[in-house]
């Protein structure tokens, strides 16, 4: 097969091909590698590349190909890591000055599973500062662009990683995702991306070990790849106390035997919690009304998710100042303002605030539970906007409302979060101008 015809096989497909030994992991690198330097010069998706490392990786996977039989074996598929996550020997930014020549000792939990399960990392992913801001830039490795329109926002903060894979640059790519950072570049480039339950795939080591605001996921093409990659990143590691066994039943089974959808709840607002961009909204609507073609009632509804605004901005306040208040002490030169806005509003907040906050966390999580009981599934946009100009930091205005920092206009993905729930960004269809739209 040419390298032209690698990379546009599913994971799925190209793992099938793998475990025949049809193909070969260095095959899958080369190819890999010819279309980043084809591709990535325009985009900025996959900036700090690993092949020799890589290519090494293949080798003893070759001689060691380790559980084969485990329901999310790679097989020596190469993937791309975001830039938040370390790997052992490769330089890892964080999108900051900071950390532009740091060469971590050790890799994040999530890809040494991948490593034993048969991932191959060949690059990582750009990625915000700290994943900071839902539009991919950082002052170290430049901004990523929107391949559908590269005047345009990729979203983030897994930009690069939703840039990588539309461009086929990679089959696979992780992403993180605190108030929609798998989702909102999932829908900006017409890919999928998935949100898992806290504890589904396990983080660290970190300085929050007991934190559950952000997860890791995965990132595809399609449906039954980011299956596939679930399959591989999910159980129980010692290193993460909040980490889960494997389910029983692998992901891809349950995507090919999907249980029957009785009633689906619509909102293109989340119950007026947010504004939405008229386009946005008709396009989500429109394809909201495609599960009645699978038996279900459609139904306007949303959990009552009134407080999610405020608390969302304290506890990610809170969180912040916990984790990077020693950086705006001793670097804060060469921190982001956004960042050094986050940190110091985590700083100002009293006891009572945070308090209150997870109170009504609490809250809205028992109203959805409630929710569910009713409704299998809830369908929304994942974004209030499509694409927007790169060069603008972030979404100011939409609908007439004014937004008052750089984080709100994501609610409809943060509010989501809050909840616990696990979430998903699917392509539903596109603008009048040809970009993709996503319907969570």
């Amino acid at each position: 097969m040419s390298a032209t015809d690698l990379v546009k096989l599913t994971a799925v497909e190209a793992v099938s091909l793998l475990k025949q030994r049809k193909i070969s992991p260095v095959e899958l690198i080369d190819a890999a590698a010819a279309r980043i330097a084809a591709v990535d010069p325009v985009v900025n998706a996959v900036p700090t590349l690993c092949l020799d490392r890589a290519r090494d990786q293949a080798k003893r996977l070759d001689a060691n190909p380790g559980d084969t039989d485990y329901a999310g074996y790679l097989a020596g598929l190469p993937i791309a890591v975001k830039d938040l996550n370390p790997v052992k020997g490769v330089r890892t930014t964080y999108g900051s000055p900071i950390y532009k020549d740091f060469v971590p000792d050790h890799s994040d939990l999530m890809v040494e599973m991948l490593d034993a399960r048969g991932a191959i990392t060949i690059g990582k992913s750009n990625t915000p500062e700290f994943g900071a801001g839902a539009n991919t830039f950082n002052e170290v490795l430049g901004t990523t662009v929107n391949p559908w329109d590269t005047r345009k926002s990729c979203a983030g903060s897994s930009g690069g990683a939703a840039v990588a894979l539309a461009t086929g640059e990679v089959w696979l790519a992780t992403g993180s995702d605190l108030g929609g950072s798998l989702r909102s570049p999932a829908s900006f480039c017409g890919i999928v991306g998935m949100r898992p339950s806290p504890g589904r795939v396990a983080h660290g080591p970190g300085v929050m070990p007991f934190a559950n605001l952000s997860v890791d996921g995965p990132m595809a093409r399609n449906v039954d790849d980011v299956a596939l990659f679930l399959d591989a990143m999910v159980g129980r590691h010692p290193r993460d106390p909040i980490s889960l066994e494997a389910p029983a039943t692998s992901y891809r089974a349950a995507v090919a035997n999907p249980g029957k959808l009785a009633r689906v709840a619509f909102s293109a607002d989340l119950g007026g919690i947010t504004p939405v961009d008229p386009e946005v909204r008709a396009t989500v609507a429109k394809a909201a009304r495609l599960f009645e073609t699978v038996g279900a009632i459609v139904e306007e509804a949303a959990p009552d998710l009134r407080e999610a605004s405020e608390t969302f901005q304290i506890l990610r306040a809170a969180q912040f100042a916990a984790s990077k208040a020693p950086l705006l002490a001793s670097h804060r030169e060469h921190l982001k303002p956004e960042v050094i806005w986050n940190i110091e509003k985590g700083l100002k907040l009293t006891a009572e605030e945070i308090g209150k906050a997870e109170l009504w966390r609490g809250e809205m999580f028992h109203r959805t539970a409630k929710f569910f009981e009713t409704y299998d599934v809830l369908v929304c946009p994942t974004t209030i906007v499509p694409p927007y100009p790169v060069e603008q930091r972030y979404v100011e205005e939409v609908d007439g409302h004014k937004f008052d920092n750089y984080i709100e206009w994501v609610l409809i993905c943060s509010a989501i979060t809050l909840t616990g729930c696990p979430a998903v960004s699917v392509p539903c269809g596109f603008t009048r101008d040809g970009l993709p739209v996503g319907l969570q």
